[in-house]
């Protein structure tokens, strides 16, 4: 299928946001200014903590306007899985990736990366129980070469318990049976750097008769459209859990890596504090909209894969050539 490249200028983007009805208000807290859109009764909805919408809570993909990549040092806008536009700096301080995204394809529900010699592509799935009894001999057929595995969640209400995914262990067993590259990640609602430590450690817990290939990855999410126990967590305090965690899981002898997403990386988490650790990448735009470096891309949430009945999150791994 034909690429679609759809560039919008930074140098231009408020005036086409402007005749799109849309209005530009601080953002607190980040020294930035955030985009949102006017609804038709001209007053201005903002909210400056959207969730995030990793785990299918947002229930259809958005194609919009895409930016060309910003040089470091000036800004540049993004678009939410919403439609809802923000604008941040480049942090000049923070390692950026070097994809050519001439290189990225996109057919179908499937997006690939090809022709640059850089890297080795492989593609991934990740899943929890939600997606019900997995056939992994038949995903492994479909191409597919690893997948992360939801181990722990955190409930998002007041007590914040914790518990294990029910299908981790079958999830493990049979897609290392099958010849998949495995991970796991941690829904997280930690609100203290002490439950942080408590689900890194819940996870090792659960994780201690499995071998794993890849990361554990820590996963703070924020719940739309109803009330959770992370809603005013700040930046700061976000940080400071995700650095707790990633100490805890490296102290323990494994790899651990943090999932994000544009609008974590400029308004939620300060990654100055965690450049010594990999990103997994969520973005559902036709072009990957963070200029910062990430090793995991999650780019749907909607795909079909076959031994899976439903929708299924899609990824690709860029692993660098020696």
């Amino acid at each position: 299928m034909r690429k679609k490249h759809i560039v919008l200028l930074c140098s231009t983007c408020f005036l086409l946001l402007s005749t799109a009805g849309c209005s530009l208000q601080s953002s607190p807290g980040t020294g930035s200014m955030e985009v949102t859109e006017v609804p038709d009764s001209s007053k201005l909805q903002s909210d400056p903590y959207p969730p995030d919408y990793a785990q299918g809570q947002n229930t259809k993909e958005k194609s919009t306007l895409l930016l060309t990549e910003p040089e470091q040092n000036e800004s540049f806008c993004f678009v939410d899985a919403w439609g809802e536009w923000f604008e941040t700096m480049i942090d000049p301080n923070l390692k950026q990736h070097t994809y050519d995204w001439n290189c990225l394809e996109r057919n179908g529900d499937e997006i690939t990366y090809e022709k640059d010699p850089r890297y080795v592509i492989k593609k991934g799935i990740d899943v929890s129980h939600h997606q019900g009894k997995i056939d992994w001999e038949k995903v492994r057929a479909d191409g597919y070469e690893f997948a992360f595995i939801r181990i722990a969640y955190r409930g998002y209400g007041e007590e914040g318990s914790l518990n294990p995914d029910r299908e981790y262990e079958t999830n493990l067993t049979n897609a290392k049976a099958a010849g998949m590259q495995t991970g796991v990640y941690v829904f997280s609602q930690a609100v203290s750097e002490l439950e942080a430590i408590e689900e890194a450690q819940f996870v090792l817990h659960h994780l201690k008769n499995y071998s794993i290939d890849l990361p554990i990855v820590y996963d703070p999410e924020q719940i739309r459209d109803q009330k959770a126990r992370t809603d005013h967590v700040t930046r700061e305090q976000f940080t400071k859990n995700a650095v707790a965690f990633c100490k805890e899981v490296k102290a323990a002898g494994y790899q651990p890596m943090i999932y994000s997403n544009m609008y974590w990386e400029a308004f939620l988490l300060d990654f100055k504090q965690l450049q010594e650790y990999s990103v997994w990448y969520a973005d559902y735009e036709i072009i990957p909209q963070t200029p910062y470096a990430f090793e995991f891309l999650q780019y749907s949430e909607s795909g079909c894969v076959d031994g899976i009945e439903g929708p299924v999150d899609l990824n690709l791994w860029f692993i660098h050539r020696e």
